[in-house]
């Protein structure tokens, strides 16, 4: 198995647990102790995990999150949520993220995926998003393609929002958009709490040819004060099994394909 092998192999295991050890590395993948160790100090350097001793531990952003998303509730269900939507997405696409614990959760969970971090000329993905600290979280990644749109940073979310992130969102195309939101309500549609993050959302999600509600199932049948959009703009809502038959049936006959994640 080659270097290049070797390190997709480490990430998927890391991805798997959140953490690895170098003897884990070495009965999965029949390497040397020594061998196993420059492989995570390589990986280190490339800011794709943190060196432990005896092994290493998945790269997080959350220090650079607001404190409001060191509170965040839910968090097996959003990380459920994060690699049902993860697995959406194929190699080389481009994809738009906004800010959020959900999205956070998914946008770690596409940086962790072996196929994007595979060494190519070409990204592995293009992320694009108002997030400030989503984007701090992918820069160091050398093989995704990251894209801040820009405009006047919100100081409760570290969103970017106003004319500046719609005009850049305007300019290009999405294969899809991951949107969190406060609410899913089946008749009013997707909400959040400020209208400027809500427009900054929707166009994000109508530049994309499959637009995602991401929310996990105490989101929905709630409602916020900002409109986002209904099911004339978001294809798709995943949320994870915490939801209810009638909760389902509620998206379902609204016109939303509903996954569950488990």
């Amino acid at each position: 198995m080659n270097r290049s092998a070797r390190h997709a192999a480490i990430l998927e295991l890391l991805a798997d647990s959140g953490r690895v050890e170098v003897e884990d590395i070495v009965a999965q993948l029949g390497v040397s102790p020594a061998t196993a160790r420059r492989d995570l100090d390589a990986l280190a350097e490339r800011q794709l995990l943190s060196r432990t001793h005896g092994g290493a531990v998945a790269h997080s952003v959350a220090y650079d999150l607001p404190l409001r998303y060191k509170r965040s509730q839910h968090a097996d269900a959003k990380d459920a949520i994060a690699r049902a939507a993860s697995g959406m997405v194929p190699r080389g696409a481009t994809v738009g993220i906004c800010g959020g614990t959900t999205t956070t959760a998914l946008a770690e969970a596409l940086t962790m995926r072996a196929d994007v971090q595979e060494a190519s000329a070409e990204p592995g993905l293009t992320m694009v998003t108002n997030s400030v600290n989503i984007a701090m979280g992918l820069a160091p990644r050398e093989q995704i393609k990251t894209v801040l749109t820009g405009g006047v940073l919100h100081p409760r979310s570290y969103e970017a929002v106003g004319n500046f992130a719609d005009a850049v969102l305007n300019a290009m195309t999405l294969d899809f958009a991951f949107i969190g939101v406060v609410g899913i309500d089946p008749v009013l549609g997707a909400t959040g709490h400020d209208e400027r993050e809500a427009v900054v959302n929707r166009a994000m999600a109508t530049r994309a040819q499959t637009a995602v509600i991401v929310a996990d199932s105490s989101k929905i049948g709630e409602r916020a004060f900002a409109v986002i959009g209904g099911p004339e703009l978001f294809h798709t809502v995943i949320t994870d099994s915490g939801a209810t038959v009638e909760q389902v049936s509620s998206l379902e006959a609204a016109g939303y394909r509903v996954i569950v994640a488990e």
